[in-house]
């Protein structure tokens, strides 16, 4: 019995164990999605937006190592689709996006929503193709697939409207030959050329980020042997922040005191599977290792002495024989240890419920907390104790990721997810529902900040006709907060920013989702609780306070003087100055 070409796509994606797939239906997709209904194996989760279906796919392709597939329909429906698919793609995510097209016999002329897919994802796409005959699959579809899981990043195929539901005639079983990832590591003479370069370091500093998860034994004995702080990268916190007595915390915008001292402070930086892209956060006058396993990624952010091409454990394992403990080194950690516990000390002091009521606390709030709302760092912190230790975090761009970067910790087997690397809004709600599709007995954890909540709030309909139960934290400070940080370090008033919410939690009671509102400092402990414990979905809306400052590592005297200044501006009357 021969099959269509949607039925030979979904039959494919099913006995490849995809399981679910997201978008929005339309009509290029009728055969994909009816094929869907009447297949085994494989379900469809229908979105209100194709942009919140792009980022769910990448979530779950991010959280799974897998790949994840989500559809868009022609035109408009295709372009919905970029944004979450540009996430999916910087993150290293294997994401299969599957678009309609007009009829092909109307493709070149203009027609009543025809977009050039190829070109519209030319820049983000590792594989696009378009089917103009049924002869082509399944071959179109094994290419697609397996640039997408061996490239890390997003595949195109592109189906016309007139396509999908005409029959393949020398149909076959697909079949993807996926490769089993390598494991390589340098050879030799290149560990050897590392180990001297370290070994001439007195003051070692490790730098860890996401591609060092897997290594996480090898990269605890190489700062046991070095005596060197580690400093996570936002994407490190999964793995190596619980029962580490090395770590730092981040450096960075969003970072602390003790990791930048740790960087500044250090003779020798060594990089493990990390490309941190802000340059002008790493040390100077250092030497500097770094290993990864993609090439492309050596040196490119700072000049390395040495660059080791190749999986972090293999490459830690073949060089820690190499080195030589030297117990001087121990000053260097024991002083940027010091400071960081100092400094989560002072953390924990704000984020106490009660700090707006002791006599340190009254003062500063006359300059930052005058309507005594919720400090946001209270709300991280509630949300921490009482979170699960298996809970899967997501956050949104801006202040929600620095609360949580900086009061939650990766306890347990938590995961963590963000637009972290392409900094969208928007994404943390539609990430989360990508997760709890994935993990559907998990707790799952989203820090939302209101204005990326508001930007896809259609999308709280899904969390609701699916029955997930997704907790959705909003930092509601009636800002765009990192924004309004921007502006008035530069020296600006703060312009443009303020938001007119509505009562978020009033909204998710209209959609059928639980809605809790926090007000007050001393309900904010039991509400966050209650949240967490509530069956179902749950939208816990904080009015926060929207001059809280999140204090870099490394303040400098401009950004001070910057914020400063903004401050007379904005109370000037208005039209002056």
């Amino acid at each position: 019995m021969t099959r269509t070409v949607a039925q030979v796509i979904v039959d494919g994606l099913a006995d490849l164990g995809v399981g679910r797939v997201f978008g929005v239906v339309g009509d290029a997709l009728n055969p994909l999605t009816d094929a869907i209904r009447t297949t085994e194996n494989i379900d469809w989760t229908g979105f209100r937006h194709e942009e919140a279906a792009a980022f769910a796919a990448g979530a779950r392709a991010q959280l799974s190592g897998e790949l994840a597939v989500c559809m868009g329909t022609v035109g408009p429906g295709s372009v919905h689709l970029l944004n979450g698919l540009y996430d999916a793609a910087k993150s290293g995510a294997p994401v299969l996006a599957i678009c309609g097209q007009v009829p092909l016999s109307e493709m070149g002329g203009d027609y009543f929503q025809e977009v050039d897919n190829d070109l519209l994802f030319r820049d983000v796409a590792v594989y696009r193709a378009t089917v103009t005959s049924p002869s082509q699959m399944p071959r179109l579809l094994e290419s697609a697939v397996r640039a997408a899981v061996t490239g890390r990043g997003v595949a195109v195929l592109t189906v016309p409207g007139d396509l999908g539901d005409q029959e393949v005639e020398e149909d076959r079983p697909t079949r993807f030959a996926l490769p089993r990832p390598a494991v390589t590591r340098p050879d030799d003479p290149a560990l050897a050329e590392a180990a001297e370069v370290i070994a001439r370091g007195s003051r070692v500093t490790l730098l860890v980020g996401r591609g060092a998860r897997e290594a996480r034994e090898e990269v605890l004995r190489a700062a046991e042997l070095l005596s060197a702080p580690m400093v996570l990268t936002l994407k490190g916190k999964e793995g190596f922040e619980d029962d580490n007595p090395y770590e730092v915390g981040q450096t960075g915008l969003i970072g602390n005191p003790a990791a930048a001292h740790a960087m500044d402070s250090c003779d020798t930086l060594i990089m493990l599977g990390t490309d941190f892209p802000y340059r002008d956060w790493y040390p100077e006058d250092c030497r500097i290792v770094q290993i990864d396993t993609r090439e492309e990624h050596l040196g490119r952010r700072v000049p390395v002495d040495v660059g080791l091409a190749g999986d972090v454990g293999a490459t830690l394992r073949a060089l820690l024989p190499l080195l030589a403990p030297v117990p001087s080194r121990s000053s260097h950690l024991d002083e940027a240890r010091e400071r960081y516990a100092d400094w989560q000390t002072a953390q924990a002091d704000l984020a106490d419920p009660a700090h707006d009521k002791r006599l340190l606390g009254r003062v500063r709030a006359m300059f930052d907390n005058r309507e005594a709302d919720i400090r946001p760092e209270a709300l991280a912190a509630a949300v921490d104790r009482h979170a699960a230790d298996d809970a899967i975090f997501t956050s949104d761009t801006g202040m929600a990721t620095v609360w949580l970067s900086r009061l939650v910790r990766m306890r347990g087997t938590r995961r963590l997810i963000g637009s972290y690397n392409l900094g969208s809004m928007a994404n943390a709600m539609p990430q989360a529902i990508g997760a709890q599709l994935w993990a559907p007995d998990r707790q799952v954890v989203a820090f939302c900040g209101d204005g990326g909540l508001g930007m896809l709030l259609g999308d709280l309909m899904t969390i609701r006709s699916e029955r997930l139960p997704v907790k959705l934290v909003v930092f509601d400070n009636r800002r765009l907060g990192m924004v309004k940080l921007e502006q008035e370090q530069a020296g600006l008033p703060e312009f443009g920013t303020v938001l007119d919410n509505p009562d978020f939690a009033a909204v998710a009671e209209a959609l059928g989702l639980t809605g809790i509102r926090v007000t007050a400092p001393g309900e904010l402990d039991e509400a966050v609780r209650k949240a967490l414990a509530v069956p179902g979905p749950v939208l816990l809306d904080v009015l926060t306070n929207p001059s809280e400052v999140a204090v870099p590592g490394k303040p400098t005297v401009s950004q001070g003087w910057g914020f400063a200044i903004a401050k007379i501006k904005e109370n000037l009357p208005s039209g002056a100055g």
